[in-house]
């Protein structure tokens, strides 16, 4: 009997030091700790691609690459001076604060609140000024299209984030086009000998030409082309941009805008092993993951320098235009 009670002292003992040690762990052994989402700020609810993103970040069952994020404060400002930009803003702030989406009264707010920013003002002209609030701010940001209204100003924003170490990405969604993909990282068509883009090009007085739409059309040329554009010449009329780049290699590319017939967006690119057409506009959504990736990685997807070389293609097309569609060198403009 002494030996049998003994015995059943022994495994209570070990039982209850088990019990123990189960107390002692951390919850996350058992269950999957909830790790807070990072959270992003808005500049800008004048462009569609405002809500466009919110909905996609803050849905209740987002994509997998974009899970973890989460749209939480908004400044709504935006153009005060382009009518088309700023009639949009109270319907898109309605939009974004059903999503859950705090609206603020200045971007100074807004910075205290979040962790990364998307500068979605669809004027240029503020770009600068909104932007080095970021930067001061320390936080990374995707800047959309148009960086800025004009060369120098796309330069500053990238130089200045650049001194200060914060990540910075732009780019259209036409770039994330997936044949535009193929032939620039999967070698589709073998080696690109040229390309043919075309998009919409609407104007906006206060910007020059193709910054304003056209940038769409022009991303999607040098997305297949790469960079090293070395000239530019451009004939327009009031329906149509013809833009010619060639590039330091020989290789020719053009950008073609429309202001009449059907907008659309595509391009056909010109290979040693075959051509291939470029296809349809995929929506924000190829976008949005590769931002997604951006805010955690903290590295840009797209090169700083191929950024500012399809800002400098645009304003040197803009020179050719008032100089009567005579050549421009890209380096001019650029120095």
């Amino acid at each position: 009997m002494k030996s049998s009670r003994r015995s059943f002292l022994k495994k209570t003992s070990t039982i209850g030091a088990a019990a123990g040690l189960v107390g002692a762990l951390p919850f996350s052994v058992f269950a999957e700790e909830k790790v807070a989402p990072i959270r992003i700020g808005i500049i800008g609810l004048d462009t569609s691609h405002s809500p466009a993103f919110t909905k996609l970040f803050n849905a209740e069952s987002p994509k997998p690459e974009l899970a973890g994020f989460r749209v939480v404060a908004a400044y709504p400002h935006g153009s005060r001076t382009i009518k088309s930009s700023y009639d949009r803003i109270p319907g898109y702030i309605e939009q974004v604060k059903e999503l859950g989406v705090e609206i603020c009264e200045s971007i100074e707010s807004l910075l205290t609140k979040v962790d990364v920013v998307l500068l979605e003002t669809n004027d240029g002209n503020p770009r600068l000024e909104q932007a080095r609030k970021v930067i001061q701010a320390r936080k990374p940001f995707f800047i959309d299209k148009p960086v800025a209204a004009s060369f120098r100003d796309t330069q500053l924003i990238y130089q200045e984030a650049e001194a200060a170490g914060v990540p910075i990405f732009s780019a259209s969604s036409l770039r994330y086009m997936s044949n535009a993909q193929a032939v620039r990282h999967a070698n589709k068509i073998g080696k690109v000998l040229g390309c043919d883009a075309f998009s919409p090009a609407v104007l906006e007085p206060s910007h020059p030409d193709l910054f304003w739409y056209g940038i769409h059309g022009v991303e999607i040329l040098f997305t297949v082309m790469g960079p090293g554009c070395q000239s530019v010449t451009r004939s327009s009329t009031p329906d149509t941009e013809l833009v010619i780049g060639t590039w330091a290699d020989g290789r020719i590319g053009t950008f073609r805008g429309t202001r009449s017939g059907k907008h659309e967006y595509g391009g056909t690119a010109f290979g040693s092993e075959g051509n291939l057409f470029l296809g349809q506009y995929e929506g924000y959504e190829p976008l949005a993951v590769r931002i997604a990736e951006f805010f955690k990685t903290k590295k840009s997807p797209v090169d700083a320098a191929e950024t500012l070389e399809i800002y400098a293609f645009m304003e040197a097309a803009d020179e050719s235009k008032h100089r009567g569609g005579a050549v421009v060198n890209l380096a001019d403009i650029m120095r």
